[in-house]
């Protein structure tokens, strides 16, 4: 089988201030809307592929933004989660769904694993590789770092309106939840969700599980709002507004 990616393609990932001196590694796993040229678009239109379910809306800018403030290192994903979702079990469930929120994707339909093992190839375990790179750079030595995944979700879903307006999602482990949590409720005017709108503790769940958890790390995702940064300077205020509980999460955790 060929490649997937030509050289007209983007990379599978992007490295931003890596040689940033936090205890942290900045992660976002649906950062790009993009599709390779083989795909021709899975079938779908741009303004599909623009929605959320192809992309986390504000993710990247707000990730950029913290890993400016912050000064940490951030690993970013180069494909529409629906030419393979980088924050799932390569062809588990949700992985290249067939249908979202409605949308049927017409590439996805009756994919054979060949197709799943060469998206997975192009697109998820470079990204992946990448993390695992960093986290071995940052650790070496002893040094404890934190690892924080930043995720944006829809202001309603299933007729339900939505109220948070950021959510700490994590499994078991509360050494960086438990601060975030507490630093981000000492905003009174954020309504913040603790596994809300969604649970790190779901089987569906890979990144925080494929590299967090193994090295025991402190570690959870950040969820904003998408409509609270529907554009790049919405995302980057909210960036600027939630990194200093962050910051102190993190100094915290690792005490």
């Amino acid at each position: 089988m060929q490649p997937l990616l030509g050289p007209e393609d983007p990379p599978p990932f992007s490295v931003h201030n890596e040689n940033g001196k936090a205890p942290l590694l900045l992660l976002c796993d649906h950062a790009s809307k993009a599709v390779p040229k083989k795909l021709d678009g899975l079938g779908l239109p741009a303004s599909e592929l623009a929605r959320h379910i192809g992309w986390d809306i504000g993710g990247l800018d707000a990730a950029l933004e913290l890993s400016s403030r912050l000064d940490a290192p951030l690993v970013a994903s180069g494909y529409s989660r629906l030419v393979i979702d980088c924050n799932r079990w390569p062809g588990g469930e949700g992985s290249t769904p067939e249908v979202s929120d409605g949308t049927e994707v017409p590439a996805n339909k009756g994919l054979a694993q060949a197709d799943i093992d060469q998206r997975a190839r192009a697109c998820f375990w470079p990204y992946h590789q990448e993390v695992d790179r960093q986290l071995d750079r940052m650790t070496k030595d002893g040094r404890k770092v934190c690892l924080l995944v930043v995720h944006s979700f829809t202001p309603a879903m299933n007729g339900f309106k939505r109220p948070w307006h950021v959510g700490v999602l994590w499994n078991d482990d509360p050494r960086l939840p438990y601060p975030l949590l507490a630093e981000l409720r000492r905003d009174p005017s954020l309504v913040v969700g603790d596994n809300e709108p969604y649970s790190a503790r779901a089987s569906y769940e890979y990144t925080l599980t494929a590299h967090a958890r193994p090295r025991t790390l402190p570690h959870c995702s950040l969820e904003v709002r998408q409509d609270l940064m529907g554009t790049s300077d919405e995302a980057r205020t909210w960036a600027r507004r939630l990194a200093p509980a962050i910051g102190a999460a993190v100094a915290t955790a690792l005490a």
